[in-house]
């Protein structure tokens, strides 16, 4: 079930996101710095929203939450079709912070899939939610021409607004799949509801992430993860419609996306054989390749295939390593809690990576923000490095890997 989800709710996201930056400029102008605040108000309103979600999830389920995730992210996609038609940015822009209630959900089905796993499985399990998303989010980009051309000649609307009416249409069956096919709910399974609820503040949660050094490094990992993939793949496409590629942009995000999700399962299956430290390792060293050949990637699209697409598996190392190994650090009477505050720091920091952006780049050019994305994933590979003692005895499993 939390594979389908994942699908349809990947297919909503990969085909609407991919075009938001376009819908910012031509309210804006091609020339605006803020071409990043329609990535980064979708990841701040997943950020704020995945500490929303894993408290309903403490209530009603992992059913309850994925559910209504899902709904209010197609009510999003609805309200940013009428920014679209109306020409106006707030409704574009309150549409869209709706609207990442539905990647809210996906990353926390992740940790859904771990509920029942055994504890030397857990980033297996949670793997093969992420690769299921796959299939949804590298066709979803594909899919925006034709939805583009439906809602232009079907019903008369502007360029941009058919794919997320799509989008819309395609998060409501998400929606449908969890209510129907999730049953039983795994968390209740698991015994991870709380009878009557305790309330946690944000601080206590990060208190506990940051009480000892797995935790500490696993949130480390996401952090720096998700906001040195947002800053260069928010600014990949407006750098590539200011040089006359834009027709290749939706390829070069499809190729990216596919390298964020198609090799979860080996991924998962590295993480728990070699542990989840050496997977944040190569985390670090793909996210450093990937932003370098961003750097250097001149005015042409060439190296941004290959660039994009080391920058997407990098992602997926730290994102799965980096929760896994947070999910071990954590007793399971605060897990589910303490899950949606990471989350909500992942995604903050990416929000904030993704609207500055724009400014970044319009100040000092594209390949000098891919230069401090090379410098903030330099930063997570130094710190394993020289992290606690805990770290040391890992780093001969990852030579051993070799």
């Amino acid at each position: 079930m939390l594979i389908g989800g994942q699908i349809v709710g990947a297919a909503a996201l990969g085909s609407a996101v991919t075009i938001g930056a376009f819908v910012v400029q031509d309210i804006l102008g091609d020339d605006t710095p803020l071409g990043g605040i329609a990535t980064a108000t979708v990841t701040m309103g997943t950020a704020f929203m995945s500490q929303v979600l894993a408290r309903l999830m403490i209530r009603r389920g992992r059913r309850g939450g994925l559910q209504t995730g899902y709904l209010l992210a197609a009510l999003g996609g609805v309200i940013a079709m009428i920014g679209v038609e109306r020409g106006s940015l707030w409704w574009f822009l309150s549409g869209l912070f709706l609207f990442g209630n539905g990647q809210a959900a996906n990353l926390l089905a992740r940790y859904a899939a771990t509920d029942l796993a055994e504890p030397s499985e857990r980033s297996s399990a949670m793997s093969y939610v992420v690769f299921a998303s796959t299939f949804g989010a590298v066709f979803g980009p594909l899919l925006i021409r034709p939805f583009q051309w439906m809602g232009e000649t079907w019903f008369g609307l502007a360029r941009y607004s058919g794919p997320w009416l799509a989008s819309s249409m395609f998060l409501s069956l998400a929606a449908l799949n969890t209510v129907v096919r999730l049953r039983p709910d795994p968390l209740v399974l698991s015994g991870g509801m709380l009878t009557p609820p305790e309330r946690m503040g944000f601080l206590s949660a990060f208190r506990i992430i940051t009480s000892t050094g797995t935790g500490r490094l696993a949130l480390t990992a996401m952090v720096v993860s998700q906001a040195t993939m947002v800053a260069v793949m928010t600014m990949t496409p407006v750098h590539l419609r200011l040089h006359g590629h834009e027709n290749v942009s939706p390829f070069v995000v499809s190729l990216h996306i596919a390298g964020m999700f198609a090799f979860s399962p080996l991924v998962g299956k590295y993480a728990d054989r070699h542990g989840r430290v050496n997977a944040i390792v190569i985390a670090a060293v793909l996210l450093v390749a990937a932003s370098a050949m961003s750097a250097l990637s001149g005015e042409g699209d060439i190296m941004l295939f290959p660039s994009l697409w080391l920058l997407g598996i990098g992602w997926n190392f730290g994102l799965i390593g980096g929760s896994s190994l947070l999910v071990e650090s954590l007793h399971e009477s605060v897990r589910v809690r303490v899950q949606g505050t990471a989350d909500l720091l992942m995604s903050f920091c990416g929000g904030l990576a993704g609207f500055s952006s724009g400014f970044v780049r319009r100040a000092i050019g594209f390949h000098l923000l891919s230069a401090g994305s090379l410098v903030l994933a330099g930063v997570l590979l130094v710190y394993v490095f020289a992290g606690s003692g805990h770290v040391r005895p890992t780093m001969a499993g990852l030579l051993r890997s070799r």
